[in-house]
């Protein structure tokens, strides 16, 4: 979503300390503006970059996790006996990749699993006493949590009464007391500095499966359990460091050749059929259509699906996978035009935190709405749904620098239940709480904007001219993925962009053509939040991608910010910059520039450079930056 212009609030890259640039490794050579943008994230010498363009191999995991050893040697048993394992998962992509990972793996091993994953409408999340009573019934005497399982405490004490072990493996935040189990694996329990750490659900499935096939010499279910991993550490949003890094590195160049007969029916549904798998791909058109299966419908279907050996029932179930996705489609779309009048009805001032309820609504989709109004308006959003007994169950999304668990914790008093990380969480709340809970939400966020400030922020990492921008350059930029949570997709800028034609898409999609000198390229503005007529400058934010469309394939920028440029007087730039409550004008001066206050007062960079006060040097690298004499 590209927000208007009166909704962005740019802040440009910080100036990189002198001799930055210099430290590339002399074996990968990288491009001025890449070796920026990974300096502004801590990439500073050969040996740092040579790493994330190729990791290190994973160390022995069990040296990192203290009970794996312990788990390996009771699945052995189970897989040597043909014993009857219930896997017990979630409803997100993650549980679902992690349950049939697990399934898969150990089906081929000799065991019996089952996957045993609670409804989102009937059950909610996790594990819980019902389902282990079940699962005694039907003989079980194992279970392995994935992403779930250490706040199970009343479910985990029913299987012990009932005899049944416990494995558990989990990297949501452990409780105190843990519930009773046999082995535990989290992120949390390995050392401070291990590539471990930032393992999902799925990850934590792929260490034990991997363990035991080794263990087995089996390597037959290693291949499948490296694709799931790939697609559950993408949909998850893991943050693609340590192995989470190494492993889709090695897995993703392999996905789209996988011997998985549902995730070759999800890629041909998808159109993806006809070329390798990256991370985008994974991210945009696979994970939503397993998403929202666990948003809409019964997880089961995607355990089948990714385990399945039959083309047929693959294809069948992936068709009923799309026509779930094609169902959350349309149920957002609702409910975001639903959002957005209740937010017009409420007249021009716009709270600071967005809170925002309808019983009819659907708890499986409400969080990605809540997620859509954060990314137009730069606000915390809250959306709640009817739950019945006059209580409503709410999905929370926020932008960066507004911690949503700190809010909630604050917020306690006033709920049934609550959950969460900084970015996003969920709560229940009784009806004739909700208005308290609001001016409690609104006064947290209030004091938020008073530090931030209000609007979407624009943050791009390097400048770049259009004529920089080619294939060759593409191909530098691909040497730097998998891109995700932690490595994000760099945005760059150019500045002083001539718009030579605009035109409003069907959808309220912009595509506009951009011109510097002899250099042209198209840019689009996914579902654009302003007017129809742009400046006939700007200064463009924005992400390179190849374009695929009826068989060719072209270079695009996919606009995040749009900004009037500079104004041109007597063929100067001059840009304005605000520092506190200060605003300076800065241009150009020969191969320097010069600094002007609200008073008249002008300094060149010239002068500036005997300055030794640290905010008059902030303020020329800030200028410099700003009028694109620095990368």
């Amino acid at each position: 979503m590209l927000p208007a212009l009166d909704e962005q609030r740019w802040h440009l890259p910080a100036p990189l300390a002198p001799g930055a640039l210099s430290q590339a490794p002399a074996a990968n050579p990288l491009p001025e503006a890449l070796l920026a943008v990974l300096g502004r994230r801590g990439f500073t010498s050969p040996e740092q970059i040579g790493a994330l363009l190729d990791p290190p191999a994973a160390p022995a995991a069990g040296r990192h996790f203290a009970d794996l050893a312990k788990a390996v040697a009771r699945l052995k048993r189970a897989c040597g006996q043909g014993e009857q394992v219930a896997i017990c998962g979630d409803y997100d992509a993650d549980g679902m990749t992690s349950t049939a990972l697990l399934v898969g793996v150990l089906q081929r091993l000799g065991a019996r699993p089952i996957a045993a994953i609670p409804s989102r409408m009937d059950d909610g999340y996790g594990l819980n006493a019902a389902m282990v009573e079940r699962l005694a019934e039907q003989g079980v005497a194992l279970l392995v949590t994935v992403d779930n399982g250490v706040s199970a405490l009343e479910a985990l004490e029913r299987a012990e009464a009932l005899g049944i072990e416990a494995i558990l493996t989990d990297h949501h935040a452990i409780p105190d007391p843990l519930p009773p189990h046999l082995a535990l694996l989290h992120p949390q329990r390995t050392p401070a500095d291990s590539p471990y750490r930032g393992l999902a659900g799925v990850g934590l499935a792929y260490v034990l499966a991997s363990a035991l096939c080794h263990s087995l010499r089996r390597a037959d279910g290693l291949k499948i359990a490296l694709d799931l991993f790939c697609i559950g550490t993408i949909a998850d949003m893991a943050p693609l460091v340590g192995v989470n890094r190494r492993w889709l590195i090695d897995g993703l160049p392999e996905l789209g050749r996988s011997p998985l007969v549902g995730l070759q029916a999800l890629q041909q549904l998808a159109g993806l059929d006809d070329g390798p798998l990256n991370a985008q791909a994974v991210g945009f058109q696979i994970a939503p259509r397993i998403n929202a299966v666990g948003r809409l419908g019964d997880p089961q279907l995607v355990v089948e699906l990714l385990t399945t050996e039959d083309p047929d029932r693959a294809l069948a179930l992936a068709r009923e996978c799309e026509g779930l996705n094609r169902q959350r489609r349309e149920l957002c779309s609702a409910i975001e035009a639903e959002a957005l009048a209740l937010l017009e009805a409420d007249g021009p001032r716009r709270p600071a935190f967005l809170l925002l309820a309808q019983n009819h609504w659907h708890h499986g989709v409400i969080g990605i709405v809540a997620a859509r109004l954060v990314e137009r308006f730069g606000l915390p959003a809250a959306l709640l749904a009817g739950e019945g007994n006059g209580r409503l169950r709410a999905s929370v999304r926020a932008p960066r620098g507004f911690a949503v668990d700190q809010a909630l914790q604050q917020c306690a008093p006033l709920l049934e239940r609550f959950g969460g990380h900084p970015a996003a969480g969920g709560f229940t709340v009784r009806a004739d709480q909700v208005a308290a809970l609001h001016a409690e939400l609104e006064g947290l966020a209030q004091s938020w904007l008073q530090q931030s400030g209000r609007g979407t922020p624009v943050e791009p990492e390097a400048l770049l001219g259009l004529g920089q921008v080619d294939r060759d350059f593409l191909h530098q930029l691909q040497r730097l993925e998998p891109f995700g949570i932690g490595h994000p997709d760099p945005v760059f800028w150019s500045q002083g962009c001539q718009v030579a034609s605009q035109k409003l898409l069907r959808g309220g999609h912009l595509q506009l053509e951009l011109v510097q000198g002899e250099h042209r390229l198209r840019a689009m503005g996914w579902r654009w939040q302003g007017p129809a007529n742009l400046p006939a400058r700007v200064d463009a934010a924005y992400r390179l991608r190849l374009d695929q469309w009826q068989g060719q394939e072209r270079l695009q920028l996919e606009l995040v910010g749009l900004r009037p440029s500079a104004s041109e007087a007597d063929g100067e730039a001059e840009v304005v910059l605000r520092r506190r409550d200060r605003t300076y004008w800065c241009r150009r001066a020969g191969s320097g520039l010069v600094v002007r206050n609200a008073a008249g007062d002008e300094l060149s960079s010239e002068e500036a450079s005997s300055h030794d006060h640290p905010y008059v040097r902030a303020l020329i690298q800030d200028a410099a930056i700003a009028l694109g004499l620095v990368a």
